[in-house]
């Protein structure tokens, strides 16, 4: 008598997986990672033009106003509210504060809304 193995997926579908709410705020924790490290170095080039003279003050008033900077600059906001957030529920999970899977779901829906909140609160004084 052989054994059969059971039978095996033919593709990996990736749009057929439910993550869990606390994998979803994990994954966006290091991908606002990765936009707040791309951001900064725009972010110094902004305070550079600011500084430099009037001249490029002016410029970079002229940029500030166009729609790109705009929605480039409430994404950064969001990033940034996001990754804190994440970041202190990380923390506090480290030292047993919110472990429980209840409580870290919570505290994970959380940080997802809130993120969403800074970001949509942004917009407003933005636009």
């Amino acid at each position: 008598m052989s054994r059969r193995s059971p039978p095996r997926p033919v593709f990996f579908n990736l749009t057929r997986i439910q993550m869990p709410v606390g994998a979803l705020t994990s994954i966006s924790h290091r991908v606002t990672g990765i936009v707040l490290a791309i951001g900064i170095p725009f972010g110094m080039y902004a305070v550079h033009l600011s500084l430099a003279s009037a001249h490029s003050y002016e410029r970079l008033a002229h940029i500030a106003n166009s729609g790109l900077f705009k929605a480039a600059l409430i994404v950064f906001i969001w990033a940034l509210s996001h990754h804190l957030l994440a970041g202190l529920r990380h923390l506090l999970m480290d030292i047993g504060v919110g472990s429980h899977l209840a409580s870290a779901r919570r505290s994970a829906w959380g940080v997802n809304v809130g993120g969403v909140a800074m970001a949509l609160l942004a917009a407003g004084v933005v636009l």
